[in-house]
């Protein structure tokens, strides 16, 4: 009684392997059809072609993302203007204006930009490279549009004469104590064009770099359309004390160079929130607080040059880099299954499985493939096969020990394997994630593919090996435990 148990324990127990095994086999190709459709579509057409009434389902197209090395772009070079920020704050403006490029970049729809500092005494460049991007006077619309907010207040009453004597040199007292308050604006432009300074205003350190949000509302009793602004912690201390300093007098907003509205201050105003008038249509104030939102610049840039970058180099790297992938799998295959035998057979079997996954989640996430992230890509298939190599050697000892069964000696050596397999996939894992946090863009493609390979390689090596080595090793083909593993060797 107690043997027929066992046999339908073992019997069940083999049954859910099985299962397992299938359902696995089952998800690994419909991920290979979803990564390379093309083989299986055709086989539909020609079955429908064949069989009028069997219509077998399509997989939908959709293709990998790649970075500018590999598919081309647009190179795009800005200036940005320090002259107006103190040395101090520099690196922090910096920081700000290239992350907020980025965000802007981030609306055309781009992968991985890579946006760069480049730092200079007065003048600092910034390197935009935006991949795929058809149209790059799209690219520098879009960006252009992101507007530099301004908070600035009145000049002194000398520095005002200065100016606009400079310019206007007849000019006389009277007219020059009242020219900003009755000087219309393209007037007051003209002055600044000529002579490089604002007659009537003078910067702040308060810019778009302090904006956490901006939004539409309307004045509650005339019901005029408004961009409300409200200031992060640090902003609002400065605007506090602008208004502060000029109770009484005026404070002016200005959006890329251009005073959009210029409030009277009544009192101090903390809380850090402020309000843009400027007799705004509907459209206007929406777009005003769409780019706003999506990135004040800290400071002015200016495009200095665009190179449109071509994918002929980038095609030539990927087919070199892929050609060297296969070889290097082919070469570690060959390794598997000349050492270790079925089990080397095995592990290759799971391999496919690991590469059907991992492509899709590249392809699904998506993920931007540079040639960085290819490496990352081998790397993590060299990591895949470390993990089979440590629980190979461990089945070895154990079939040593217990030539009986050899599905308890499987079991036995994943689970001894998997302290060793666990740390060092643990370890590696944790230096891309660091990489990818603290790295450039470049660099966290790499970090990206390397990091979610060792994912997906612990639970095909932990897993799919596990399942297909047990699946098989329950047959037949258990009995012949001279195909399993390698002789004890020497070396």
């Amino acid at each position: 009684m107690l043997k027929l148990r066992l046999r339908k324990f073992k019997t069940t127990q083999r049954t859910k392997i099985i299962l397992i095994t299938v359902l696995i086999l089952l998800a690994a190709f419909f991920a290979a059809n979803l990564d390379y459709p093309d083989f299986w579509n055709q086989f539909s057409d020609w079955t429908s072609k064949k069989v009028s009434w069997l219509n077998l389902p399509k997989f939908a197209q959709k293709d990998y993302s790649l970075g500018l090395d590999l598919q081309g772009g647009v190179h795009l070079v800005y200036e940005a203007d320090l002259s107006q920020i103190k040395q101090d704050d520099r690196g922090n403006a910096l920081s700000a204006l290239r992350d907020a490029i980025e965000r802007r970049v981030n609306f055309l729809g781009v992968s991985e930009p890579v946006v760069q500092i480049q730092e200079g005494a007065t003048a600092s460049k910034l390197i935009v490279e935006l991949a795929g991007i058809s149209d790059p006077a799209l690219a520098i619309e879009r960006i252009g549009q992101t507007p530099y907010l301004e908070f600035k207040e009145p000049r002194p009453i000398q520095d005002q004469a200065r100016i606009i004597k400079k310019t206007i040199p007849d000019l006389g007292e009277p007219d020059i104590s009242s020219f900003c308050s009755t000087q219309p604006v393209s007037n007051v432009l003209a002055v600044t064009s000529a002579s490089g300074e604002d007659p009537c205003f003078q910067s702040t350190q308060l810019t778009g770099r302090y904006l956490e949000r901006a939004d539409v509302v309307s004045h509650p009793q005339t019901g005029e359309i408004q961009v409300s602004l409200q200031f992060n912690d640090e902003g609002g201390k400065l605007f506090a004390d602008i208004t502060e300093r000029n109770i009484g007098g005026m404070v002016a907003i200005y959006l890329d160079q251009i005073p959009v509205s210029v409030p009277r201050v009544n009192e101090k105003i903390t809380g850090g929130s402020a309000v843009v008038t400027g007799n705004f249509t509907l459209g206007e104030v929406k777009n005003l607080t769409s780019n706003l939102n999506s990135g004040a610049l800290p400071v002015p840039i200016a495009l200095v040059s665009q190179q449109r970058v071509g994918a002929s180099l980038g095609e030539k790297s990927l087919n070199d880099s892929l050609f060297a992938g296969i070889v290097g799998v082919i070469v570690i295959l060959t390794f598997l299954i000349v050492v270790y035998r079925f089990s080397g057979f095995v592990a290759v079997l799971s391999l496919g499985v690991y590469l059907a996954f991992l492509l899709l989640l590249i392809k699904f996430i998506p993920i931007t493939l540079t040639l960085a992230g290819i490496a990352g890509l081998i790397l993590s298939i060299g990591i895949a096969v470390d993990a089979n190599v440590l629980v190979f050697e461990r089945l070895r000892e154990e079939m040593n020990e217990d030539v009986a069964n050899i599905t308890r000696s499987i079991d036995k050596a994943f689970s001894r394997a998997w302290p060793s397999v666990r740390d060092g996939n643990v370890s590696t894992f944790f230096t891309a994630l660091i990489l990818f946090l603290f790295s450039t863009s470049f660099i966290q493609g790499f970090a990206l593919t390397l990091g979610i390979g060792i994912l997906v390689s612990l639970f095909s090596g932990m897993v799919v090996t596990r399942v297909l080595m047990k699946s098989i090793a329950g047959g037949k083909l258990g009995t012949w435990k001279v195909i399993w593993s390698r002789k004890k060797s020497n070396w």
